[in-house]
């Protein structure tokens, strides 16, 4: 009885292994848009970073952020993606990742870290929502 309250009590319990790492995702997503996508060296003199929560940078943000709430509120926690949820969190992904991309393109030179995971994580993200990758989790 003790291991089935404990087993309510956790979120993460009854998602399907797409959805967790889909959940995954978003999480190292919404990091990324907070780590510097720019980074500016003034030589001797220092530098600046800028995160990706500037310009349109926020919609990134905002698409991340929307495809780990979609995970949790729509559909069946114990089931692939289907129907709505699944057009839903795929173009959630596949905006932020377009958005970071744009972002990439309009300033070459001076991109940092951030801005590759960022991308990295939509097109990741869309591909496995879309099942064109298979869940690495076990």
């Amino acid at each position: 009885m003790e291991q089935n309250s404990q087993n309510t009590q956790n979120p993460f319990s009854g998602l399907h292994k797409q959805k967790l790492s889909a959940l995954i995702l978003a999480a190292v997503g919404v990091i990324s848009c907070i780590l510097p996508w720019w980074n500016i060296s003034f030589g001797g003199f220092g530098g600046y970073s800028i995160n990706g929560l500037h310009e349109l940078g926020w919609l990134s943000f905002l698409g991340f952020i929307g495809a780990g709430v979609v995970t949790f509120v729509m559909g069946d926690k114990s089931k692939e993606y289907e129907g709505q949820d699944k057009m839903i969190v795929a173009a959630c992904f596949g905006g932020a990742g377009a958005i970071a991309l744009i972002q990439f393109l309009r300033q070459t030179s001076f991109a940092s870290f951030g801005i590759f995971i960022a991308i990295a994580a939509g097109v990741l993200g869309a591909l496995l929502v879309w099942g064109i990758i298979k869940s690495p989790l076990k």
